[in-house]
C-alpha cells in the first residue's frame, strides 16, 4: 500500500512539473512576449504625461498653490489633453489627430 502511495505521488508530481514547465518548453515565438510597437509606447508615454499634468494640478489646487480661477482656466484645457491620450491609446490614433477625425 505505501509503495502505491509513493508511486501515485511520484507520478503526480511528474505530471505537475511538466504542467508547469510546458510554456517555457513550447518552441516559437511568443506573443506576450514581443516588445510593444514604439508607436503605442510614443502614445503611452503622451498619456502618461497628461494623466501627470492633470494630477499636479489638482494636487497644487487642493493644497492652495493654484487659485480657483486659475484653475478652472487649466483644468479644461488639461482634461482635454488627457482623454485625447487616452483615446489615442485606446484607437492608435496620435493625440493631434484625434479632434481632427471628429
Amino acid at each position: 500500500m505505501l509503495t502505491a502511495a509513493l508511486v501515485l505521488g511520484a507520478l503526480l508530481a511528474v505530471v505537475a512539473v511538466v504542467f508547469v514547465a510546458r510554456p517555457l518548453l513550447r518552441e516559437g515565438p511568443d506573443e506576450a512576449l514581443e516588445a510593444p510597437e514604439p508607436r503605442h509606447l510614443e502614445l503611452a508615454e503622451e498619456r502618461d504625461r497628461a494623466l501627470a499634468a492633470l494630477k499636479e494640478l489638482e494636487f497644487d489646487h487642493r493644497t492652495g498653490k493654484v487659485s480657483d480661477e486659475d484653475y478652472r482656466s487649466m483644468v479644461g484645457e488639461l482634461r482635454r489633453a488627457a482623454a485625447d491620450a487616452l483615446r489615442a491609446v485606446d484607437s492608435g490614433i496620435p493625440p493631434t489627430d484625434v479632434h481632427d477625425r471628429s
